[in-house]
């Protein structure tokens, strides 16, 4: 098991710049207190008294509520999730503080009092294990760690390059700042964020269902030489609980396997009661850029742990917000074993998720499924009442035999 104190492997208001402010109104059939229109914006956070910071803002306005989605790379990549109760609460960042070494106080969402629910995720870790036996990969490293890669000391590209108005998305990617080994020459680390105008789902697997009060994360490694054969690799997430309590990690299972053939499963995150926040992720990860079976690999999560702060590489924008904390919790996410495709097979992994505040989006059974159980369930019911109505009313057959009398 982990120790509680040290996790074995791995952790001025803004006015929105009219050339990278998008925009767009939809409707969604689900949402946060019964929100069913949001006005969904994606914006880069401009510096006015430096070179150029990545600090991503994505804001989804209802008629009496806000969700705001703050990501950034400084440090190790962290997202914030902010729902507010009134559809003009705004993100306020004051730039001198959040640069500094005590960066409390830096960003915040006012008005203060209108915030219902708050969390964050800091991806802290990218861990790398020249795989052995990854039967028990969720409880212990799968096979001999190499020293893991501190996001927080990555180099990334200016998010404004990235910004794609299409389809409201954003990329981070970087590559470590000290790489003797060379082993990012030809790589990187990428982490793509996605907002939503409408529900639905992308084209490519996962495929995970979202509305307009969520966006998705996708991480992809893509070119790092690994220093394994056959290495797998792995991300710690750190997250800040609703109390002294670790959010809850729950399985879903369904017959429904249509969006990610042969996977059953929906794991999910979940902070505390509604309005709350949650983490939805298929326990798969890809080796190939068009996901398909054939490059599906599995994906093991550790329980959450609890850990203490200083252990993980810091976050400036959850210090920030939140303020100095002495506790939080992770978890770790392992892809891929040794005996199926891997990492090694083209230099490419990806794994996405979607975070949001509010009802998580469920799966309903598809009009195919449904189909596929009609026909199997009625077909038997069918054949026996047609069975039983040729009995009662098809044609009689009488016997020969003539009575003496």
């Amino acid at each position: 098991m982990y120790s509680c104190e040290e996790p074995r492997w791995g952790w001025g208001r803004c006015a929105p710049n009219p050339i990278l402010f998008l925009s767009l109104l939809s409707v969604a059939p689900f949402g946060l207190l019964g929100e069913e229109t949001r006005q969904v914006s994606l914006e880069v956070i401009p510096n006015q008294m430096g070179p150029p910071q990545n600090l991503l803002h994505i804001r989804a306005v209802g008629t009496n509520s806000t969700l705001h989605y703050v990501w950034s790379s400084l440090g190790p990549p962290a997202v914030l999730l902010v729902a507010t109760n009134t559809p003009n609460s705004a993100l306020t960042v004051n730039w001198s503080r959040l640069l500094s070494p005590e960066p409390d106080g830096g960003l915040m969402i006012l008005p203060k009092d209108s915030i219902q629910f708050s969390s964050a995720l800091v991806f802290t870790r990218l861990f790398e294990f020249d795989s052995i036996n990854t039967s028990d990969a969720a409880a212990k490293p799968p096979g001999k760690s190499y020293p893991p890669y501190s996001l927080a000391d990555f180099s990334w590209n200016n998010i404004t390059d990235s910004l794609d108005p299409a389809t409201l998305s954003a990329t981070f990617r970087g590559h470590p700042n000290h790489d003797p080994t060379g082993a990012f020459a030809n790589g990187s680390l990428a982490f793509r964020v996605q907002a939503f105008s409408r529900s639905g789902r992308p084209a490519q697997p996962p495929r995970l269902l979202h509305t307009m009060d969520t966006c998705q994360l996708e991480v992809a490694l893509v070119g790092a030489s690994p220093r394994g054969n056959r290495s797998l690799f792995g991300l710690e997430v750190a997250t800040l609980g609703q109390g002294p309590d670790c959010p809850s990690m729950q399985e879903q299972h369904s017959i429904n396997d249509e969006y990610t053939p042969a996977i059953f499963q929906l794991d999910q995150l979940l902070w505390g009661s509604f309005p709350s926040g949650f983490v939805q992720w298929r326990p798969v990860a890809f080796s190939q850029k068009q996901g398909s079976r054939e490059s599906a690999l599995p994906c093991q999560v550790s329980p959450l742990f609890p850990t203490l702060v200083y252990l993980l590489p810091q976050s400036p924008i959850v210090r920030a917000f939140f303020g100095a904390q002495n506790n939080c919790c992770a978890f770790n996410l392992t892809f891929g074993d040794s005996t199926g495709p891997g990492y090694w097979d083209q230099h490419y992994l990806s794994w996405s998720m979607l975070l949001g505040v509010g009802t998580p989006p469920v799966d309903a059974l598809s009009p195919l499924v449904l189909g596929i159980m009609a026909v199997a369930l009625g077909a038997p019911g069918l054949m026996l009442l047609a069975g039983g109505l040729f009995l009662l009313l098809g044609p009689k057959r009488y016997s020969e035999y003539q009575s003496i009398n």
